[in-house]
């Protein structure tokens, strides 16, 4: 996953934030699948639902089971 600078992370349109108050980037597959982990850890059951929701938008395939229960390698 790529660093995000001050500079960087402000040239990012607000659309590609899944939390409040641009939190959760979600710009690029690796910063969603870490928006995923981190909303697991510490959000709230509410924003939780909302970052897991914005992140299956944007990336269908991130985060679904397959049917051994094992997660989908997929590229989007």
């Amino acid at each position: 996953m790529a660093v995000l600078t001050a500079k960087t992370r402000k040239a990012i349109p607000t659309s590609q934030f899944a939390g409040p108050h641009r939190s959760y980037p979600i710009h690029d597959r690796s910063h969603a699948a870490n928006a995923l982990a981190r909303v697991s850890q510490f959000g709230s059951p509410s924003v939780k639902a909302k970052v897991r929701a914005a992140v299956h938008r944007k990336y269908p395939s991130m985060g679904k089971k397959h049917a051994y229960g094992s997660m989908a390698p997929g590229r989007d």
